[in-house]
């Protein structure tokens, strides 16, 4: 992280150094961007990196609001972004989770996967915080015929474009984050898939203008994965402590089928009653039933591929459970051996005097002088 003390040098710009001062070259990117602030030249400029573009201002009762649309210049602000991203990730990393793992004494894979789960809670926590006020504020929640009314959704207001941006920012910055946290060959792929996922799925609702359909969908979806990595957070800490992982497991399948409700109302029925059914991509409008027909397939295909992949980890993790009590049971009992018996003198016991049989003390045998 930047201004901290390095205990080794690498040569500059080698692997090594480019994995280990990532964060402070993002650091010293968008330090660059904040300076361009400062003077009339770079002004213009440095506002593409910073602020939303595409803005138009929407007449209102009152008063007039600021309302947004996408393009290009959204990539510029995107990349601003991931910097942004990879310096937080960083700061995470060293002074939180670090400190956490190092108390924890975890092996290579367990610290690995610690890592990864807790980088998750803290990027799915304040996404739910986040998400949740935005729908709360736009009355997303309380008016559920907003999803496809009045659609397409086109202009977008200044929280609902800045969430997206963030969003698609933090999921792009997965990548490159591979390579700087050195993930193993074999986390590779399927973390691959969770992040291709994420980010097919808002960038679609993205460009689709289905952004408020998309907000519910992804504060479900953030509530679940939330809960699974503070799971595993627990576990890594005692691996004892397993009883979140039955409320993620009852929670992940209300999920699955509170996304496809809501999916197949809003674009299946919602969207299809609607009068404006025509393709035209230079007002926004993708409503017609090829459109339609592809999104439902995509989500459904998303959460029946989530739902196999939780039913086969739960019965291996069933199957190893019910081997490993299978396994106890079959542990034969360690055998006893039999007590050997005492070799007791002919005699009886007197006040701790040996007698013999007819009542005198048995001779002492004389010892031999050397």
């Amino acid at each position: 992280m930047a201004f901290r003390r390095r205990t080794k040098s690498y040569p500059l710009f080698s692997q090594e150094f480019v994995i280990h001062n990532h964060a402070d070259i993002g650091f010293c990117l968008v330090l660059c961007v904040l300076v361009g602030l400062m003077f009339e030249v770079t002004a213009k400029t440095a506002f593409l990196f910073i602020l939303p573009q595409y803005n138009v201002s929407m007449p209102t009762a009152d008063s007039e609001t600021m309302h947004y649309h996408y393009g290009p210049k959204d990539l510029v602000t995107i990349l601003f972004y991931i910097f942004i991203t990879i310096i937080l990730h960083a700061v995470v990393q060293e002074y939180i989770l670090d400190k956490i793992s190092k108390r924890l004494h975890l092996s290579k894979v367990k610290h690995s996967k610690f890592n990864e789960s807790g980088q998750l809670v803290v990027f799915h926590l304040s996404s739910v915080i986040w998400c949740f006020y935005v729908v709360v504020t736009e009355g997303y929640l309380t008016n559920p015929r907003s999803l496809w009314e009045d659609y397409p959704h086109v202009y977008l207001p200044f929280q609902v474009k800045f969430f997206y941006l963030c969003q698609l920012a933090y999921w792009l910055h997965a990548l490159p984050e591979l390579y700087f946290q050195k993930v193993r060959k074999e986390e590779i792929p399927r973390q691959l898939q969770y992040i291709c996922l994420y980010l097919a799925h808002i960038a679609g609702a993205y460009l689709l203008n289905l952004s408020r359909l998309g907000l519910i969908l992804l504060l479900l979806q953030y509530c679940t994965e939330s809960l699974f990595h503070l799971a595993r957070l627990f576990y890594f800490a005692d691996e004892n402590n397993e009883k979140l992982f039955g409320a993620w497991a009852a929670v992940f399948g209300v999920t699955r089928l509170f996304i496809l409700t809501l999916t197949v109302l809003a674009i299946g029925f919602g969207l299809a009653r609607t009068e404006n059914q025509a393709f035209e991509p230079e007002k926004g409008n993708f409503n017609t039933l090829l459109c339609r027909l592809c999104v439902l397939l995509l989500v459904c295909a998303a959460q029946a591929w989530l739902m196999w992949r939780f039913i086969h980890s739960q019965l291996r993790h069933w199957r190893e459970s019910w081997n490993e009590q299978s396994a106890k049971r079959r542990v034969p009992a360690a055998p006893r051996l039999p007590a050997r018996p005492i070799k007791r003198e002919s005699g009886y016991h007197e006040n701790g005097v040996l007698k013999a049989e007819n009542g005198t003390s048995p001779r002492t045998k004389k010892l031999k002088s050397p």
